[in-house]
C-alpha cells in the first residue's frame, strides 16, 4: 500500500510539472531516457577511453587532452550549426507541417556537413602553428603524440559532422531512439578498437587516432542509410542533400550562427586557459584532464535534461504555447539540481576506485579530489541555470542574447579571474576551476533576468 501511494504521488507530480498542452511527461520521458543512456555511453566511455590512453604514459594523457581542448572549440562549432537544425526541426513538427520537418532534415546534414569538412581540411593545412600555440612550453613527448592526435582527429571530422547533424534532426522529431543508436555504434565501435589498438597492439595515441576515424565514419555511414533507406516518414531523397533552399538555410543559420560564434569564443577562452594549464606542468594538464572527465560523470543526467529540453521548448515555440515552454523550462531547472545533488550522493564516496582507473601519479591524486569536489557543490546551484536555461531559451529563438551573454562572462570571468587565481595568485588548477564555477554562477544570473521578461518567446522563427 505504501508503494502504491509512492507511484501516485510520483505520478500527479509528473502530470503537473511536466505535463501540458503541447507535451505530457510521458512523451517527455520517452524522449529522455534515449538520450540519457546516449549520455552515460558517451561519457562512461570517454571515462574509459582516456583510462586506456594513461597506459600510454602521462606524456599521452597530456596531449590528448590538450588536443582535444582544441576539437572540442572546433566540433562545437558544426554542433552548434546541427543544434539550430534541431530547433528548427523541432517547431515545424510542433506546427504540424511535416513537408517543412524533412526540408529542415536534409537541410541541416547538407550544411553541418560542408561546414565541418572546410574546418578540418583549414585545420589540416594549420596544424603546426596550432601545435605551437597549445603545446609550445609542454615537452617534446607531449608535442610529438599532440601532432599525430591532431591530424588524426581532423580527418575525422566529416564523419562526427554527419553523425551530429542526423542526431540533432532526429532529436527535434522526437526520434532519440534513433539517436541513441547512432552514438552507441559510434562510441562503441571507439572503445572497442581502443582496446584492440592500445591495449593489444600497444600502438598508443597513433591507435586511438585510428579508432577514432573508422567509428566516426562508421557511424556516419549507418546514418545516412538510415536517413534515406529506413525511415519511411521523412520521404528523403539522396539528392535533396544537393538542393538546400536559402530560406530554411537562413532559419537554420539564425539559431546556428549565433550559437556557433558562442561555441568559438566560449570554448576559445577554454583553449587559452588550457594554455597557461600547460604552463604549470604536466603534471597540471594531468590534473585537468582527470578531473574533468570525472566531472563529467556527474552531469550525466543533467546534461541530457539540456539535450532535451531543446525538442520540448522547441516543439512548444512551434505550437505558440508560452505557457507550457515556460513551466517546462522551470521544472527542467528544478529537476537537473535534483539530479546533480543525487549523483554527488552517489559518487563521491567512490572517488578513488573512480580515480584508480586512470592510473594517476600518486602527487596528484588530492588535488583531483579536491577540485572535483569543489566543483560538485559549486554545479548544484549554478549548473542549471547556467546550461539547461540557455537551452530552452535557444530552443524559443533566443539565440542571439545568449550566445553574446556566454562570450562576455566567459572571458570577462573565466579567462581572466582563471588567470589570476590560477597563476597571478599561485592557486593552480583548484584556482582556475574555481573561477569557472564564478562565472558559471554570473551568466546563470542573467538567464535568469531573461527568463522572467518577454523578450526570449517575440522571435518568430517559423
Amino acid at each position: 500500500m505504501r508503494q502504491l501511494r509512492v507511484f501516485v504521488r510520483i505520478k500527479e507530480l509528473l502530470e503537473k510539472h511536466f505535463s501540458g498542452e503541447s507535451m505530457d511527461y510521458r512523451q517527455m520521458i520517452s524522449l529522455f531516457i534515449p538520450i540519457l543512456i546516449d549520455q552515460a555511453f558517451i561519457i562512461g566511455l570517454n571515462l574509459l577511453n582516456t583510462a586506456m590512453i594513461s597506459s600510454s604514459g602521462v606524456a599521452a594523457v597530456s596531449a590528448v587532452s590538450t588536443i582535444d581542448s582544441l576539437n572540442v572549440f572546433l566540433i562545437n562549432v558544426f554542433v552548434a550549426v546541427a543544434t539550430g537544425g534541431t530547433v528548427v526541426v523541432a517547431q515545424y513538427k510542433g506546427s504540424g507541417n511535416d513537408s517543412m520537418v524533412s526540408r529542415a532534415v536534409s537541410s541541416s546534414v547538407t550544411s553541418v556537413s560542408m561546414l565541418s569538412l572546410a574546418i578540418g581540411l583549414l585545420v589540416i593545412a594549420l596544424h603546426t602553428p596550432a601545435i605551437n600555440l597549445l603545446c609550445g612550453s609542454a615537452a617534446a613527448d607531449v608535442v610529438s603524440h599532440a601532432n599525430v592526435y591532431l591530424i588524426g582527429s581532423c580527418i575525422s571530422y566529416l564523419g562526427i559532422g554527419i553523425v551530429q547533424a542526423v542526431c540533432g534532426a532526429m532529436r527535434g522529431v522526437g526520434k532519440s531512439r534513433v539517436s541513441l543508436m547512432l552514438s552507441l555504434i559510434m562510441n562503441l565501435l571507439y572503445v572497442l578498437l581502443n582496446v584492440v589498438f592500445i591495449n593489444f597492439m600497444h600502438m598508443g595515441v597513433l591507435g586511438m587516432t585510428i579508432a577514432i576515424n573508422i567509428a566516426r565514419y562508421a557511424a556516419a555511414l549507418c546514418a545516412l542509410i538510415y536517413l534515406f533507406k529506413l525511415d519511411a516518414t521523412l520521404h528523403l531523397r539522396f539528392r535533396q542533400l544537393f538542393q538546400v533552399p536559402w530560406f530554411m538555410l537562413k532559419k537554420i543559420l539564425f539559431i546556428g550562427l549565433p550559437f556557433a560564434a558562442e561555441q568559438m569564443f566560449f570554448n576559445g577562452g577554454k583553449m587559452l586557459t588550457q594554455v597557461f594549464i600547460v604552463s604549470l606542468g604536466t603534471y597540471a594538464i594531468a590534473t585537468n584532464a582527470i578531473s574533468g572527465t570525472i566531472a563529467g560523470v556527474f552531469q550525466i543526467p543533467a546534461s541530457a535534461l539540456s539535450l532535451t529540453i531543446v525538442t520540448v521548448v522547441g516543439q512548444c515555440m512551434g505550437r505558440r504555447n508560452i505557457a507550457d515552454a515556460r513551466k517546462f523550462i522551470k521544472s527542467f531547472l528544478w529537476l537537473a539540481s535534483f539530479s546533480l545533488i543525487l549523483m554527488m550522493a552517489i559518487l563521491m564516496p567512490l572517488f578513488y576506485p573512480l580515480v584508480s582507473m586512470f592510473n594517476p601519479p600518486r602527487e596528484i591524486i588530492d588535488d583531483i579530489f579536491w577540485v572535483v569536489l569543489v566543483n560538485a557543490l559549486a554545479q548544484i546551484p549554478l549548473w542549471a541555470i547556467s546550461f539547461i536555461l540557455p537551452s530552452g531559451l535557444r530552443a524559443a529563438g533566443d539565440s542571439r542574447f545568449t550566445s553574446i551573454a556566454s562570450m562576455l562572462t566567459m572571458w570577462l570571468f573565466r579567462v581572466a579571474f582563471g588567470y589570476v587565481l590560477g597563476i597571478v595568485l599561485n592557486m593552480g588548477i583548484l584556482g582556475v576551476w574555481i573561477a569557472m564555477n564564478s562565472e558559471w554562477a554570473i551568466r546563470g544570473i542573467i538567464f535568469l533576468k531573461r527568463f522572467k521578461g518577454k523578450k526570449w518567446y517575440e522571435h518568430q522563427l517559423i
